[in-house]
């Protein structure tokens, strides 16, 4: 499971999930988010980045890919 306590939104800008601007699996809201990590989502790959580049700069990268929250209940 994500987390954080409010895992519908973006952890780096705060974009909720269903936005029109939130990147979805093929462009389709049903199909998922694009973009996540153990900590959350991510709604595109500019949030992606910069998680990415912020958690390297503390010293704590992601060690390995964080399960699909789809497959966790998300819904």
């Amino acid at each position: 499971m994500l987390n954080r306590l409010n895992s519908r939104i973006c952890v780096e800008c705060g974009l909720p999930y269903g936005h029109t601007d939130f990147a979805y699996h093929a462009g389709k809201i049903e199909n998922g988010p694009s973009y996540w990590s153990d900590r959350g989502l991510l709604c595109s790959v500019t949030c992606s980045t910069a998680h990415h580049e912020k958690r390297e700069k503390e010293g704590d990268p992601m060690k390995e890919p964080a399960p699909n929250p789809l497959e966790r209940g998300f819904r």
